[in-house]
C-alpha cells in the first residue's frame, strides 16, 4: 500500500480524537457495560469519519478503500475492543449493502444521518439457530400489499440496544435458500420491536442485544436492491466486514507486544530482566513477525479490493489469522506479565478477553477455512443420503 499525506493526515487526525475522546473514558465505559454511542458517532461524524468511502451526495468523502483502511487501523489505538467494533458496524458492516445498492430515497433516509452520525445502526444476520450458517436463518419478511411483516429473532447483535435502524437480512420467499433473502432496513422504532441486552465475557462496553421482531411492519421501499438478491449483498457485505477487522487488529497487537516488551524489561526475575531470557525475547519476536505477515495480507487483499478484484479468499485467510493470532499474541503475552496478566483491569487480560471474538465473530474459523477449501478445490462435497 502507498500512502499520501492526505492518508497520514487522516491517520493524525484520528489519533488525536481516540487520545482526546475515547481512550480517557474507556474503564468508565467498561464498567458500565456501554458507551455513549449517540454522542460519540455524532462527534466522528462531524470529523467526517463515518463516511469515508461512501458517496459525497450522501455526505460521505467519497474516498476510496485506503482511507477506510486507515480509519480501521488508527481503531487499533482505542485501550478496548468494543468501541472500535460498534464504529466498524457503522462504517463496513451495516452500511456497504445500502451504500452499493440501495435507491437513492432510501439513502437519503438512512445512509446520510448514518454517515453523520445523527444516527446509529446495526446488523441483523445472526439468529439463535444459526450464525455463521446464514443460509438457514428463519427471519422471514412476508409481502402484505405495499409492506413487509417481519417475524423472527436476530442475535449478538452489536449497537443493537441503541440502533435506530437495523439492516435486517429475512427471507421474503420460499424459494432455495441463496436466492429466497433479502436486506431490509428496518426502523428500530417501529411497533413490534423488543431489545434485551446480552451480557458477555468480553467487549464489555460493546452495546450487544437480542432483538425480537413480531409481526413488524416495513414499507417495501426499504428493501435494498432487488429482492432475493439478499444473499449476494450480504457476502459481499461481510468481505467488508473481514477486511475491517483484520485491519483494526494490526495497532492493536503491536500494543500489546509493545506493552509486553516495557513490563518484562523493568520486571526482575533471578536477578535479571524476564526479557533477558531467550524464550521471552525469541517469542515476542516471533509474534511481532506474525504481526506483519498478517499485516502485508490485509494490504494485499485491500488492494485486491481497490483494484475490483474478487477478494473472498485474501479476506478469508486475513480473518482468519487475525483471529487465530489475536489469541496467539494474548496468550503468550499474558503469560510473561505472570499473576498481574490475570488481573481484570490488566490491558492483556482485556486483550485476551476482547479478542477471543474474533474467531467467532462475523464468520468462525472453521468458516473461513471452509471458504478457502472450497475454493482451493479442497472441501469434499456433500453426500446426498
Amino acid at each position: 500500500m502507498q500512502f499520501t499525506t492526505e492518508h497520514n493526515q487522516l491517520r493524525d487526525t484520528i489519533a488525536k480524537f481516540i487520545a482526546t475522546e475515547i481512550n480517557p473514558h474507556v474503564e468508565e465505559w467498561e464498567k458500565a457495560e456501554e458507551f455513549p454511542s449517540h454522542e460519540l458517532f455524532k462527534k466522528m461524524g462531524d470529523l467526517g469519519l463515518l463516511g469515508l468511502r461512501w458517496p459525497e451526495k450522501f455526505g460521505g468523502a467519497g474516498l476510496d478503500f485506503s482511507y477506510a483502511l486507515v480509519l480501521a487501523e488508527e481503531l487499533g489505538l482505542v485501550n478496548c475492543g468494543g468501541v472500535p467494533m460498534a464504529i466498524g458496524v457503522q462504517t463496513d458492516m451495516a452500511t456497504p449493502a445500502l451504500a452499493n445498492f440501495g435507491s437513492d430515497e432510501l439513502r437519503a433516509e438512512f445512509l446520510a444521518p448514518a454517515i453523520s452520525g445523527d444516527a446509529v445502526v446495526c446488523l441483523g444476520v445472526s439468529e439463535p439457530g444459526g450464525g455463521s450458517d446464514v443460509a438457514a436463518l428463519k427471519t422471514t419478511a412476508k409481502s402484505d400489499g405495499d409492506d413487509y411483516v417481519i417475524t423472527g429473532t436476530k442475535m449478538w447483535i452489536t449497537n443493537g440496544m441503541k440502533a435506530d435502524w437495523c439492516c435486517l437480512l429475512a427471507n421474503t420467499s420460499d424459494g432455495p435458500a441463496h436466492g429466497n433473502k433479502s436486506l431490509i432496513i428496518v426502523p428500530m422504532n417501529s411497533k413490534g420491536i423488543t431489545r434485551q441486552k446480552i451480557h458477555k465475557i468480553g467487549m464489555h462496553c460493546s452495546d450487544t442485544a437480542q432483538l425480537f421482531f413480531d409481526e413488524v411492519r416495513v414499507p417495501k421501499r426499504n428493501r435494498i436492491g432487488d429482492e432475493g438478491a439478499g444473499f449476494l449483498y450480504q457476502m459481499l457485505q461481510f468481505q467488508e466486514e473481514r477486511l475491517f477487522g483484520a485491519a483494526s487488529s494490526l495497532k492493536s497487537l503491536d500494543r500489546a507486544i509493545d506493552l509486553t516488551i516495557e513490563y518484562t524489561r523493568d520486571r526482575k526475575a533471578f536477578g535479571h530482566s524476564v526479557l533477558d531470557n531467550q524464550v521471552v525475547h525469541f517469542r515476542l519476536a516471533e509474534l511481532r513477525t506474525e504481526v506483519e505477515a498478517l499485516r502485508a495480507l490485509t494490504y494485499r487483499a485491500v488492494a485486491d479490493f481497490m483494484e475490483g478484484k474478487d477478494v473472498t479468499r485474501l479476506a478469508s485467510m486475513a480473518k482468519l489469522k487475525c483471529g487465530r493470532l489475536t489469541r496467539e499474541v494474548a496468550d503468550s503475552c499474558l503469560q510473561y506479565w505472570g499473576g498481574m496478566g490475570y488481573t481484570s483491569d490488566n490491558p492483556i487480560a482485556r486483550s485476551f478477553r476482547d479478542g477471543r471474538l474474533i474467531s467467532i465473530g462475523g464468520g468462525t474459523d472453521e468458516i473461513m477455512l471452509g471458504i478457502i477449501c472450497k475454493l482451493e478445490g479442497t472441501l469434499p462435497k456433500r453426500r446426498k443420503d
